[in-house]
């Protein structure tokens, strides 16, 4: 028995005569005497389902082993119910996917019976849960590996619904979220937060922050709408301007700096090709001087300049 129960573990073939049923009663048997419930709790039902479903599985003969949610679990019946039915022929009492009967919100009761802790505690209300988005339109619990876990997976799943996001990210100036250096959950929480757009800290800023350490401050001398809020000059995703600013300097600057100590003529391009053009308008910046556009320490830097 050890030597066929080593063969198992280690994934080797194991005679084609002997039934699932058989291995998942000896499984029980094992568990019970190792002090593993979970694994014994897998009753005949459960092995009557895998006689017809193992093509669904990975490793439909070592599921018990390799699949998270068949360990620790009753496995079947607790997320598709009794489904008595089902062996004659009907669909099961719940069924998930697009195009099964069953309620969104049924199917997602089923998950959250579990699944109420921690990153799933905002759920109910979120944005998605608004939108009926089912967990298994982004999550496939019957693979050993859930793509939505690996960093193309999640990627591939965010941008199939977000859109203007996916555009978003093909800008000139962006964060490299395509290259796999950063993701939409290292900001957001897909499954609901109790900020702004599922943010995973308390502001934008906090979220921001996290990755921007240098930008936090506190400053002997701050500028109050890098202080406020990150996205009245940037845009998180992307941007034709550099460093994902929401419009170029000098014009971004002069949103709110019409007349500070510099002639208060708009540096438009309608000067641009009259004798009259503004010296601030062609090849200039605001920050070639005011450099410390987020805040300054210096004693001398109420002008952002050192």
């Amino acid at each position: 028995m050890q030597r066929w129960l080593r063969s198992i573990i280690s994934g080797k073939a194991v005679s084609q005569s002997a039934s699932l049923r058989s291995l998942f009663a000896l499984l029980g048997t094992v568990a019970l005497m190792l002090g593993q419930p979970g694994i014994a709790g897998a009753d005949d039902a459960d092995a009557v389902c895998l006689d017809c479903h193992e093509d669904s599985l990975d490793l439909p003969f070592n599921a018990s082993w390799h699949v998270v949610h068949s360990a620790g679990a009753a496995a079947c019946s607790d997320c598709h119910g009794a489904s008595e039915a089902h062996l004659e022929g009907d669909a099961p009492s719940v069924a998930f996917g697009k195009e099964s009967a069953t309620p969104v919100g049924d199917q997602n009761a089923a998950c959250l019976g579990c699944h109420s802790k921690k990153q799933q505690m905002f759920w109910p209300g979120s944005v998605h849960d608004q939108e009926d988005v089912a967990c298994s339109d982004c999550h496939q619990v019957h693979r050993r590996q859930d793509a939505v876990l690996t960093a193309q997976g999640q990627l591939d799943s965010c941008l199939d619904c977000h859109t203007r996001q996916q555009a978003e990210l093909r800008l000139p100036s962006r964060h490299p979220i395509l290259e796999g250096k950063t993701s939409c959950v290292d900001c957001h929480n897909p499954h609901g937060a109790s900020t702004e757009a599922s943010l995973k800290q308390p502001t934008l800023n906090d979220n921001c922050y996290s990755c921007h350490q240098e930008k936090r401050g506190p400053y002997l001398w701050a500028h109050a709408p890098a202080d406020e809020d990150c996205s009245l000059c940037h845009t998180p995703h992307g941007s034709v301007n550099d460093r994902l600013l929401t419009s170029r300097a000098p014009f971004l600057c002069q949103q709110c700096h019409s007349a500070a100590f510099h002639p208060s003529q708009l540096n438009s391009g309608s000067a641009a090709n009259s004798g009259s053009t503004n010296m601030y308008l062609l090849g200039k910046n605001c920050m070639n001087c005011h450099g410390q556009i987020h805040g300054s320490n210096h004693p001398s830097g109420s002008g952002l300049i050192r």
